[in-house]
């Protein structure tokens, strides 16, 4: 059923879930209107960090906008991009690809899909004006409650100078924004669901609302060593959020960004039928080997965790 999205690109079927290495804007233009169901992505924003010249300056260990951070408490820190360093141009560039982002999405997705779309504390408020002005509707924000190592740093090349300072808050969340693409007018999400199998959100395997807080872990050392991309989600977070966005168990999601494939391996993990685009050929390569080892990831120890620190936190 998902051949038809492969078009004419290089593409890597799976069990349930489509890799196609092609450019996101392109794919989506090309693909029949109203053919999705779904998005869930993690955008690399402003898309400059993953130019190929800042991507050589990282490997090396130069830098360019990625902070190479020093290592804390004996841990080596990965590699961060540095949002604050975009200039007011670059900023006006992010806006426009984003609203240009979220008219092809509206073509391809069907009236009432949600996206999911992950963000950082620092662009948030740029990159979801830019969805709205493209036609999306705000729907609210999915809170990622994960202790990292962003941010929290004294400032740079003056740490001896300012010990007391830091020059931005540790980061302890992560914002998603969730949109929709307008219901038809008149049409309730009841008529929707039934003409369009969308308009709503899935509900927990208990019966209980898919929450917009979610205490999420960083993302275990096994699964990195599956896949070395520097913004790998864990399997633990993204198995809810897909399982979420189609409401009906039924559908087809596309992650636009694929990056290492962990949005298409929590479909596959759970039967459900994915495509992920990633115009990079390292990371496309790096998904066709990594979607597999991900789905089959056991996630049942930190779900009992999440349990009971979801617990606590109703207590608070």
């Amino acid at each position: 059923m998902l051949e038809p999205f492969a078009l004419d690109y290089e593409n890597k079927a799976f069990s349930t879930t489509l890799a196609v290495h092609a450019d996101c804007l392109e794919w989506l233009g090309r693909i029949p209107a109203d053919s999705l169901h779904a998005v869930v992505t993690d955008p690399p924003y402003g898309v400059k960090e993953y130019d190929f010249d800042q991507l050589e300056k990282k490997n090396n260990g130069n830098g360019g906008i990625w902070r190479i951070p020093p290592s804390f408490d004996g841990h080596v820190r990965s590699p961060l991009p540095r949002f604050t360093a975009l200039d007011k141009k670059e900023r006006e560039a992010l806006d426009r690809f984003f609203f240009e982002w979220g008219k092809q999405v509206m073509h391809a997705l069907r009236p009432g899909g949600h996206v999911f779309l992950a963000s950082n504390s620092f662009l948030s408020q740029l990159v979801f004006s830019s969805l709205v002005r493209s036609g999306l509707e705000f729907r609210g924000e999915f809170i990622r409650l994960v202790r990292t190592l962003r941010g929290g740093d004294r400032p740079k090349n003056a740490e001896k100078e300012f010990p007391d300072v830091c020059s931005m808050p540790r980061g302890s969340y992560e914002p998603w924004g969730i949109f929709r693409k307008p219901i038809p007018a008149k049409m309730t999400v009841a008529e929707c669901l039934r003409t369009y199998q969308t308009g709503g959100l899935r509900r927990l395997a208990d019966g209980n609302p898919f929450s917009d807080v979610v205490v999420s872990e960083r993302t275990p050392k096994r699964e990195r060593n599956i896949a070395n991309h520097p913004s790998l989600k864990p399997q633990s977070l993204m198995r809810q959020i897909v399982r979420a966005s189609l409401p009906l168990g039924e559908g087809i999601i596309a992650d636009p960004f694929m990056g290492s494939g962990s949005t298409v391996a929590a479909a596959e993990a759970q039967g459900l039928q994915c495509v992920g685009i990633e115009r990079f050929q390292d990371y496309y390569d790096m998904a066709i080997e990594a979607v597999p080892q991900l789905a089959r990831t056991d996630v049942r120890c930190f779900a009992q965790k999440e349990a009971e620190l979801e617990s606590q936190l109703h207590l608070i």
